[in-house]
């Protein structure tokens, strides 16, 4: 009997699914500073424990991103690691801070398959959930991944597309136990622009960007202990290329995104996102940021701002090209809530 393990392919899912995954992770000071070493990462709320306790948290918690890619990472080898590329996200919330000295775990639950025309792959649809030491839900996401057939001849799954919201309801946003802003400093966080100086309809150029390396792509998704075969083995693709994780793209992006949204200091929950085209190493990400919509907590001073951030090789404000696909450079479309001070 083999030790090893190929990891599963398409037709071993069965919706229905419920996996426990490997390896759970205590969350450490040492993953804030690589997180910040790896991008450009500048939110004053998990840089400061003193602007965090100003704001009515126990001590800065980890920034929200670090948090879903230790989940995401947890879940890859029973979920993509034999995946020709992670296609999307939905129906995604924080529920809770995560600080170091927590310990997460992950479990999905296989909730849809759908075998591709070539009868080579086939799209998973999953629900994941991170739980800290306490058994508490600290974050809840649908993906979708594209997971190549080990066996050609293996019989069609009958196809179950989930139905899926566009967005999380305002409603349904969860604002941390103790979180507010009636002592924020604007001068402290890096901006004045506060929640309602932003308009529905604005766009943003993030000005900035950063040309992805190939040493930092692969760091980064060890760190996440992401296993998928096609950010390390270059005989994964015909052209020799190493996929860039496409979560790496997205911190890359909220992090440019500061300049501009500065005070955009808490992602509670992900409503969507796309990794529109692949990334390779020695591609210049830029980004720019459109708003969606505004609505208000059930906390005083606490404000939410959906926005849509989408990561490009090229110029601002081009989403789509003339056939309405996604414009070539165009590397990420990321539609996500955000708390801001009012």
């Amino acid at each position: 009997m083999s030790k090893t393990s190929k990891g599963r392919f398409f037709e071993d899912y069965r919706v229905g699914d419920q996996i426990a995954h490997a390896v759970p992770r205590t969350v450490s000071g040492g993953e804030r500073a690589m997180y910040h070493a790896l991008y450009p990462a500048r939110g004053a709320l998990y840089s400061s424990d003193e602007f965090a306790r100003a704001c009515g948290l126990p001590a800065s918690p980890v920034d929200d991103l670090m948090a879903f890619h230790i989940v995401f990472g947890k879940s890859v080898p029973d979920i993509s690691v034999n995946a020709v590329a992670n296609l999307g996200y939905a129906q995604g919330r924080f529920l809770r801070p995560v600080y170091p000295g927590d310990t997460l775990r992950a479990t999905s639950e296989v909730i849809g398959l759908k075998q591709n025309s070539n009868g080579k792959s086939g799209v998973v649809y999953v629900r994941t959930q991170g739980l800290n030491q306490r058994d508490e839900v600290v974050i809840d996401y649908v993906r979708w991944v594209m997971v190549r057939k080990g066996d050609l001849d293996a019989p069609a799954p009958e196809t179950l597309v989930p139905e899926l919201a566009n967005a999380v309801d305002a409603s349904d946003l969860v604002v941390p136990e103790g979180l507010t802003f009636a002592q924020y400093d604007d001068a402290q966080a890096g901006a004045p622009h506060r929640w309602g100086d932003y308009a529905v309809g604005e766009q943003i150029d993030h000005v900035d960007g950063m040309t992805m390396e190939e040493a930092e792509h692969m760091l980064a998704t060890r760190l996440w202990q992401n296993t998928s075969k096609v950010h390390f083995d270059r005989t994964q693709r015909v052209d020799g290329k190493l996929l860039a994780y496409g979560g790496h793209v997205i911190s890359v992006a909220r992090a440019l995104s500061f300049n501009g949204l500065a005070n955009a200091q808490m992602m509670v929950a992900i409503n969507g996102g796309s990794h529109a085209n692949p990334c390779f190493a020695g591609d210049t990400i830029r980004a720019w940021s459109e708003v969606l919509d505004r609505a208000e907590t059930a906390v005083p001073g606490v404000g939410a701002l959906r926005l849509r951030t989408v990561a490009t090789k090229g110029d601002p404000f081009v989403l789509r090209g003339a056939e309405g696909k996604y414009h070539r450079d165009v590397l990420l479309d990321f539609d996500y809530w955000v708390l801001m001070p009012v």
